[in-house]
């Protein structure tokens, strides 16, 4: 039996489950480091759903941004986070962001983990891969090899009304180490 440790999380080897808030962003500021002062890698946003619902989120190097597109007020956005970590009991909520993708007209976007079988782990969406599927890794080099057994962040348009939703995606990025 094959052991994939890296798409776990915690001590307790309970994988990571993503979350998704969608809004846009109101409001941006950059965080202070350790009490010293600004150091410019974490800022925090604050997005604002359709009903006036506000998260916070922080940004940091290790959140991945889909398309590494720049961020700014007023940008919708789809915000997917570790549901399993802890997270101070405040209002507005504040949650580290995982990954944050750009809403963007007929794209839609899945995060989690995918087996082996490329079936999300809450078999909620069955992967169907074929020549035009993009695969490639956070730093947008081409992954080799089976994507399955991953945490993935998968772009695609259509899912047929099978259960599950089964997709033939435009673009799967594997999330190697999360």
């Amino acid at each position: 039996m094959e052991s994939n440790m890296n798409c776990f999380w915690g001590s307790n080897n309970r994988r990571a489950v993503y979350i998704p808030v969608s809004g846009t962003i109101t409001q941006m500021q950059r965080m202070a480091v350790n009490g010293n002062g600004y150091g410019g890698c974490t800022k925090m946003i604050t997005v604002e759903d359709e009903n006036g619902v506000i998260t916070n989120f922080f940004i940091n190097p290790s959140t991945y941004v889909v398309g590494y597109e720049t961020l700014y007020e007023g940008l919708p956005v789809t915000v997917f986070y570790n549901g399993n970590l802890p997270a101070p009991m405040i209002y507005p909520p504040q949650y580290m962001a995982a990954v944050v993708a750009v809403q963007m007209e007929g794209q839609m976007v899945a995060v989690g983990y995918f087996d082996q079988n490329l079936l999300a782990a809450d078999q909620s969406l069955q992967l169907n891969l074929d020549a035009n599927t993009e695969v490639v890794t956070a730093n947008n080099q081409l992954f080799l090899g089976n994507p399955g057994g991953h945490t993935l962040v998968v772009l695609y348009n259509q899912t047929t009304r099978s259960i599950p939703p089964q997709t033939t995606p435009e673009k799967i990025v594997v999330l190697c180490g999360r």
